[in-house]
């Protein structure tokens, strides 16, 4: 092998091994470092319901279901027979298990383990209160509540066609209505507003464990303009020991009277009393009606107009289920037609206390409830009485309703309607779209 080609070589060994040496420094120069990322561990938040960390527990929810019981219930979820029933024996002095509904919920708070062991049945039989059978440790059973919020709130509005429409243009429930229509129950007839009404209210709202929303509570304080007519209703505890509470207006007048005009809220009077009333039915003679039919949907609550005492609560063929009421020595009342009664006899009852629900039983052609009206033993037109007013407040309280609504009507009247508002935006203001 001649000398140039041997250098020739040697050049080309020595551009190869510049070349690799070249590429394994860009390659350590590459590499970076490893990092190790720090992971943060985030502990999981407590969550409390019914007086327990669910955290600690497999919480398991349903609702109970036909042919559902306590045993079956328990059966499903591992629990043996011996153990149920001693928990149901250690439990029935506090609690009936065999009272469980269709349709309320409960809770099985488990073990947090394989074998997920019940360790506390929990009901809700209403929205507020819940039964705790636990047998975390000693078997024992107590009823308790969830903590209740009440948020007051204002609304105004004005009639356009009914109070009902006025409150669902605003997002309130109609339940506002029925409940003003109460309060003024002797004074405004919500059947027969007018266009143009208005009216102010100060209610407070129902909320459990803060966010459930429990519908309208109470209205605090109530301001109706109709025809023109102001009417103003505060709400008094007249009676701090047995809690009673009435509405009266800005003079301390109450504004109900001894008696409720209508046993329910009915879409209108099918029937008046009349004791020459002839009926086709019978060839067009003379059948006198001593009553005030009240026609409403099947179901409807049947309140008690008055206080007072049932003395009958029972059926017949031609009133079918029905209850009558004695209020004092000189007025009675008596309901007929109901579906089913909700009273017995020597029970007292509160004015506006329902007593039963509208039906068709005994001798109707409708749905309704015939109301009857006795005055000193004698049937008589309830429309057409001087009905007794409602107790005033006494004078010893009169100064105290006073000071407490001060503060209030000056809320009430505060209170603007929309066309108000509207009022005070100058008729010169220009909106531009500065856009």
């Amino acid at each position: 092998m001649d000398q140039t080609r041997i250098r020739r070589l040697g050049k080309e060994c020595v551009i190869l091994l510049i070349v690799a040496f070249s590429l394994f420094n860009c390659k350590n120069d590459n590499q970076e470092t490893p990092t190790v990322e720090e992971v943060a561990v985030i502990e999981p938040q407590d969550v409390y319901e019914f007086g327990f960390n669910l955290n600690d527990f497999v919480v398991k929810r349903d609702t109970i279901r036909k042919g559902d019981s306590f045993g079956t219930i328990m059966e499903r979820n591992k629990i043996g027979y011996p153990k149920i029933f001693q928990i149901a024996e250690k439990a029935k002095d506090s609690f009936d298990i065999t009272k469980l509904n269709i349709g309320n919920p409960y809770t099985i708070l488990c073990s947090k383990d394989s074998l997920q062991e019940p360790k506390c049945f929990i009901y809700q039989p209403n929205k507020e209160e819940y039964v705790v059978v636990n047998f975390l440790d000693s078997i024992h059973a107590y009823t308790s509540r969830k903590p209740i919020k009440y948020v007051e709130k204002e609304i105004s509005g004005v009639i356009t066609s009914s109070i009902s429409e006025a409150l669902d243009d605003q997002g309130v429930s109609f339940v506002l209505a029925y409940k003003m229509s109460d309060i003024y129950a002797w004074t405004i007839d919500f059947f027969r507003l007018q266009k143009g009404d208005r009216f102010k209210v100060i209610y407070e709202d129902k909320y459990i464990d803060d966010t459930i929303y429990a519908g309208i509570h109470h209205i605090k304080a109530a301001y109706f303009q109709h025809k023109d007519e102001p009417f103003y209703a505060f709400e008094f505890e007249t009676d701090s020991i047995k809690g009673l509470s009435d509405y009266f207006n800005e003079e301390a007048k109450n504004l109900r009277r001894a008696f409720l005009k209508a046993p329910v809220e009915y879409k209108r009077i099918s029937s008046r009393y009349n004791l020459r009333r002839r009926i086709a039915l019978y060839g067009n003679k003379i059948r006198p009606h001593k009553g005030t039919d009240f026609a409403a949907n099947v179901g409807t609550p049947i309140r008690a107009t008055a206080n007072g005492t049932v003395t009958k609560s029972a059926y017949t063929r031609g009133n079918g289920n029905y209850v009558k009421i004695r209020h004092n020595a000189t007025y009675e009342t008596q309901y007929l037609h109901m579906k089913k009664q909700n009273v017995k006899v020597g029970q007292y009852v509160k004015q506006g206390d329902v007593i039963g629900w509208v039906g068709m039983t005994g001798n109707t052609s409708g749905p309704h409830v015939c109301y009857r009206f006795w005055k000193n033993g004698k049937q008589v037109d309830p429309f057409k009485q001087k009905l007794p007013e409602a107790e005033p407040i006494s004078d010893s309280l009169k100064t105290e309703y006073l000071n407490y609504i001060a503060p209030i009507k000056i809320q009430l009247d505060n209170i603007k309607f929309q066309d108000d508002l509207d009022a005070d935006i100058p008729a010169n203001n220009v909106i531009t779209d500065l856009q």
